[in-house]
């Protein structure tokens, strides 16, 4: 899944409303306004006439290009799931069905024998091939690349040749062309989630075209999937991006609407504003500011759905006093110096709940009461004893910053934190505005932020397996906290390899009962989706991760 920006998907979303930028967005709509830097909105510019019968929907500039295994946050995300096709698609409920599969084989979960269904193309007109899909997860897996989502073809056999810093191969021994239509995989060991993991965008295909300057093809991809880009390109950076049907499409999520214009707000104020006065046709993340009255104001129109949506506090082990047994009696500590029933209720009125592991609560196999789970509990005078005895190795000093951005709508979720932490342990903590999400995200990857940091995870497949093994799995590039655990990682394998899904769930269960005894990070809520319509739209239903299912939206 993916790194969110808002708290609709994983992490970010409570507006700045103090700082909040406010404009008519119909005036926007005709007068390019951009204010990227600001902490309102990066209005969506258009000397163009906008087809009334065009849905627009939240956006929000993506932090890269958009190649399906280098996107791995949630605005980039919506945007590549949209232009893509995989062997598989989830449905609104999450179930995986075949897309441009079909068949897939397999007697062991081990060794697939994938067949593709003949006619596919590209939205260039060009073949959908079994190379298309092997060349773009080699291209993926291939360590020089330095794809964010390299990680996914960790199982598949010879991805350490081809990962490695200096590759001692190109290609994964385990992939293996058959022809036109069928390919081969070899995974190391069995996997019981590898086949339902096939429609997460890592594992789409790529035209040749991509490969002769994949920066440039990201700006302006050809893909396989329900839309596309206009001829005339579509991203106007910071301000929206247009996708218009494919044609060439004919899977399972063909449009009911004439296309989808992403409109990249930076606060939700502003968007529910909009959302409200017709001018936003569908918005998945109510802002914190309306959360009490939202239903009330939207009647019939107002959507709500508990999601596979989790926020967390991250910290890298550079930070001073947090690595370490010092580290982990800190996140202990600060984990029960924070009042989530409190924050969930008086901020969120009930659209969260207080985090119980490091999944979500609406997925297969949760389990609320793991060994350990009261670290989770508000519980004072416990966390000023350990946050005491991480004084005893190492006096604190200097003061608790928590990095959040502002384009998110995090702020009063993260002021509230940091208040508690102050109020409990009797030191100095803030919250800190980072303009944009990308901001963040950058300064995560590169290892240079220096302070504790909002993150969340939203489902990119429903099962807890994939947010376990993507955040911290020790070799995963969507590892941000540094988490390393060879015992974890050892019960990662095993619950892959499980014969059943109840199997899975118990080892999955071991194994988190190790990462609340190291304290991995500090989940802090899980999501209940508050969202909305216009009045111009009759249908628009969120996801089971909490993203509209934007196909079947119908104005």
């Amino acid at each position: 899944m993916r790194w969110v920006v808002n708290a609709r998907p994983m992490v970010a979303r409570i507006a700045n409303r103090e700082n909040a930028l406010r404009f008519n967005r119909a005036i926007a709509l005709s007068a390019a306004v951009l204010l990227a830097t600001s902490l309102g909105l990066a209005a969506c510019s258009s000397g163009d006439d906008l087809d009334p019968d065009i849905v627009t929907v939240n956006g929000g500039e993506p932090q890269n290009p958009l190649v399906p295994t280098n996107t791995n946050e949630n605005m980039g995300g919506r945007v590549v799931d949209r232009l893509f096709a995989g062997l598989k698609y989830y449905d609104a409920d999450g179930v995986a069905h075949d897309e441009v599969a079909d068949k897939i084989e397999t007697t062991d979960n081990k060794s697939y024998r994938i067949t593709i269904k003949p006619d596919w193309k590209f939205s260039d007109g060009t073949a959908v091939t079994a190379k298309s899909f092997v060349d773009a997860w080699n291209y993926g897996a291939l360590g020089t690349n330095a794809q964010l989502q390299s990680y996914v073809f960790t199982p598949i056999v010879g991805f350490e040749d081809v990962s490695a810093e200096q590759p001692k191969a190109q290609t994964m021994s385990g992939l293996k062309v058959v022809d036109d239509r069928t390919f081969t995989v070899e995974l190391k060991s069995p996997s019981i989630d590898f086949e339902d993991a096939l429609g997460y965008a890592p594992f789409y295909p790529l035209p040749e075209s991509a490969y002769k300057d994949i920066k440039a093809f990201g700006e302006n991809p050809v893909g396989n999937g329900p839309y596309k880009f206009s001829e005339n390109g579509s991203w106007e950076h910071n301000v929206k991006i247009d996708l218009v049907p494919n044609p060439e499409y004919h899977g399972g999520r063909a449009p009911k609407n004439k296309g989808l214009r992403f409109v990249m707000y930076q606060s939700y104020d502003t968007a529910y504003a909009d959302l409200q006065s017709g001018n936003l046709d569908a918005l998945d993340t109510i802002p914190d500011s309306a959360l009490g009255a939202y239903k009330q104001d939207l009647g019939d129109r107002a959507i709500t759905k508990p999601t596979a949506q989790n926020q967390h506090i991250g910290v890298q082990a550079n930070v001073p006093h947090f690595s370490g047994e010092e580290g982990l009696l800190r996140r202990r500590a600060i984990s029960m110096a924070i009042n989530r029933e409190q924050i969930a209720e008086n901020i969120f009125h009930g659209t969260r709940v207080p985090a119980r592991d490091f999944t979500a609560s609406t997925l297969p196999g949760f389990n609320g009461n793991l060994p350990g789970s009261e670290v989770f509990d508000y519980n004072p005078e416990e966390a000023k004893k350990v946050w005491a005895q991480a004084d005893a190795i190492s006096p604190w000093s200097g003061r608790y910053e928590i990095a959040y951005n502002s384009d998110g709508g995090h702020q009063a979720l993260f002021e509230a934190v940091a208040n508690g932490v102050k109020n409990t342990l009797g030191i100095e903590s803030i919250a800190v505005p980072y303009p944009t999400f990308k901001n963040i995200r950058d300064e995560v990857n590169a290892h240079t932020i220096g302070k504790a940091f909002r993150y969340g995870w939203q489902g990119d497949y429903p099962t807890m397996l994939q947010f376990l093994t993507s955040q911290y799995y020790s070799h995963s590039e969507t590892n941000n906290v540094d988490y390393n655990n060879p015992e974890v990682d050892r019960l990662f394998n095993e619950a892959l390899a499980a014969p059943t899904q109840e199997e899975s769930y118990k080892i999955v269960a071991q194994a988190q009962t190790l990462m609340i005894k190291d304290m991995a990070d500090i989940p802090l809520v899980d999501y209940v989706a508050a969202a909305g319509r216009s009045d111009q739209v009759t249908k628009a239903e969120l996801g089971w991760s909490g993203l509209f299912d934007f196909e079947n939206i119908e104005k």
